[in-house]
């Protein structure tokens, strides 16, 4: 492979005067890595794309906004959120699924340095009425399913915030988006600090409780610039390995990027939509995840490009109509959101005939990618997450926090200007999660001679079903309140479909009887859909713990998986 031709590009594009100069800068008392050409502020980005005016951006359901619309309506929103009294550093909260209004009510926000807080559309009322309380939003923008789950939560969850419908019809003292989108004005004069909270995403908390992530500005900015990197250095080193000529004067690729990732990740946010309206592309956007709609979708719009997490892609290629729909214009397929098993890089490599393979491993907590593989890179290292982006310095560790030799296992720690501020009213899980300007991923990890990093398992007692992480001891805390139980154990189950499902093993009080339907009924009271547990087992004998009184997760799984779940 190409490897010294990447690392020739590489050295090439980060030099002095090169377009992703490398800088040292000073954030919160700590020497960071950052592009010395970045724009400030999302609100730059933003503000940048005007040029794009007559240009579709947001395509959903037969609709379709330009460039020029969809900046009418964000200054109206923003005018709109002024006029009400919300402010740089205020906060306002969006939840909903994919409909065109969550971006443009997101570049509302950041444009003006307002924090778009991402609601899960997932939550049941209970994790909404918790997000709320934690985030207090001046003003929430919600859809019909969101404002159903609203009004079950108890009253004090909204406090004082003011509600907008949209694509539902407003009550009494809520306000309709109609109303918003057609109040006018300009663009409020606002210059973001780039350390400011540019939107708050919501990630699993050691407690059970979700933890509201704050990505900065910088951070934000620092992902674009990343990824736009990423592929400008992987395409040079392979076109310069195998001779390819491009001719200068060729007008760039104008992507269409079809979006099935919810907007409130960063997965589909930072990095689908920045990247894609970075380029003055267009975003295609769906109601819910289904393979041959997606196919139809690529088909109708000349889709350049597919993210979303892996089972999407395996889904999509193995569908029966993949044969008949015209997928010739897509030229990037993969994603993030958990690791593109092996076999799946090459299914992709082989079956699109245009498309190549291409992920990124990264984390909320840095506002988005960490690494970036595609290509003949990928497919050379298909089990690797390819190498750190420049704006990262990482090293793998052992439990003293000490760096290990290069092709030992260790936890990755990460270091760079896209890291999080923190968790907001999170102190202490701030300081757990970042020492000294480093991130403690919660991964198991290996770098290889090449500097590209591989992913070997979690530290984070996590199950990643379908791109979601779901927190162990959140499931458990629901299933802990069933009177009838000692303990229970939740842990991820392997899953060709969707990477894991979640697992629970459950001990009885003596004389207790609980069923399996009681178990998952009572989770769906408390928990999203996704976090009940597939797979249930019914233990005779305590859960195995080590000398701490720690869980044996690895061993229980190793005994449950020759016994017949429920």
């Amino acid at each position: 492979m190409h490897y010294s031709e990447l690392k020739a590009a590489w050295n090439e594009l980060t030099a002095p005067g090169a377009a992703f100069e490398i800088v040292e800068v000073e954030v919160g008392g700590h020497s960071l890595r950052a592009f010395k050409n970045a724009p400030p502020s999302v609100r730059d980005l933003w503000l940048s794309t005007a040029a794009y005016a007559e240009r579709p951006y947001l395509i959903y359901d037969g609709e379709a906004i330009t460039y020029a619309e969809a900046h009418k309506v964000v200054a109206s929103t923003a005018a709109w959120l002024f006029a009400q009294g919300v402010r740089p550093g205020d906060r306002v909260a969006i939840a909903m699924r994919n409909f065109p209004e969550w971006l443009l009510v997101y570049w509302a926000c950041v444009s003006c340095g307002i924090a778009a807080v991402g609601m899960n559309a997932w939550w049941v009322p209970e994790e909404m009425a918790y997000a709320l309380k934690d985030s207090r939003p001046k003003v929430v923008f919600a859809d019909q399913e969101r404002l159903d789950r609203i009004a079950e939560c108890d009253s004090s969850a909204l406090g004082d915030a003011k509600i907008v419908t949209v694509r539902a019809t407003a009550k009494p003292g809520q306000f309709a988006w109609a109303e918003v989108s057609g109040h006018g004005g300009a663009l409020p004069e606002v210059s973001p600090d780039p350390d400011s909270d540019a939107c708050i995403f919501y990630t699993s908390g050691t407690t059970g409780f979700p933890k509201g992530a704050q990505l900065t500005h910088r951070g934000c900015i620092a992902n674009l610039f990343n990824m736009m990197f990423a592929g400008q250095v992987q395409t040079l080193a392979t076109q310069r390995a195998t001779g390819i000529e491009v001719d200068p004067n060729a007008p760039p690729l104008v992507p269409i990027a079809l979006l099935p990732t919810p907007m409130f990740h960063v997965t589909a946010n930072n990095c689908g939509a920045y990247a894609t309206t970075a380029a003055g592309g267009a975003i295609v956007l769906m109601y819910r995840w289904d393979p041959g709609e997606a196919l139809r979708l690529i088909e109708t719009h000349k889709v350049t490009a597919m993210t979303g997490v892996p089972v999407m892609s395996r889904e999509l290629i193995s569908h029966p109509d993949f044969a008949t729909r015209d997928t010739s214009t897509l030229i990037s397929l993969g994603g993030g959101g958990a690791q593109l098993q092996p076999d799946l890089v090459h299914k992709i490599d082989n079956q699109v005939a245009t498309a190549r393979p291409q992920t990124g491993y990264g984390m909320t907590e840095t506002c988005g990618i960490i690494t970036s593989i595609s290509g003949d890179f990928f497919v050379d290292k298909p089990d690797s997450a390819g190498p750190a982006m420049p704006t990262f310095e990482v090293k793998v560790v052992d439990e003293a926090g000490e760096a290990v030799p290069v092709g030992q296992i260790g936890e990755l720690w990460v270091k760079g200007s896209p890291v999080i501020k923190g968790y907001i009213n999170r102190p202490e899980a701030t300081a757990e999660a970042i020492t000294d300007g480093w991130l403690h991923t919660g991964d198991v990890a290996r770098l290889d001679g090449d500097g590209f990093i591989y992913i070997v398992d979690r530290k984070k007692d996590m199950v990643l079903r379908g791109g979601e992480n779901i927190f162990c001891a959140e499931v458990e805390t629901c299933v802990h309140r069933l009177p009838e139980i000692v303990e229970c154990c939740v842990f991820g189950v392997p899953d060709d479909r969707l990477g894991e499902e979640v697992g629970l093993a459950i001990l009885l009080h003596p004389g207790k009887t609980l069923s399996a339907e009681a178990v998952r009924a009572h989770c769906a009271a408390s928990l999203a859909r996704h976090k009940i547990p597939r797979y249930i087992w019914f233990l005779e004998e305590a859960i195995p713990r080590n000398a701490s009184g720690k869980f044996l997760k690895r061993d229980l799984r190793t005994s449950l998986a020759v016994a017949e779940a429920v």
